[in-house]
């Protein structure tokens, strides 16, 4: 799955917008990531792996990673 389909996912699922969360990234994160360049870095699959942490924390969730079996 694409970066941007889980983090589209992640936002639909907190009921929130894009722009909120580049806001808060803003304010909170103190990251000058402006809605249109987030959405830019998603499709491009650009982002930052600290951008998608940070987002995650935003939203509330944790990465995890998990051996295959």
């Amino acid at each position: 799955m694409k970066v941007l389909a889980i983090i589209k996912s992640l936002i639909a699922q907190e009921a929130t917008t894009m722009t909120k969360v580049s806001e808060r990234l803003s304010i909170e994160k103190n990251r000058d990531l402006s809605m249109n360049n987030l959405s830019r870095k998603l499709r491009a699959e650009t982002i930052k792996y600290v951008e998608v942490e940070d987002i995650a924390d935003l939203l509330g969730y944790d990465i995890k990673f998990i051996k295959r079996r």
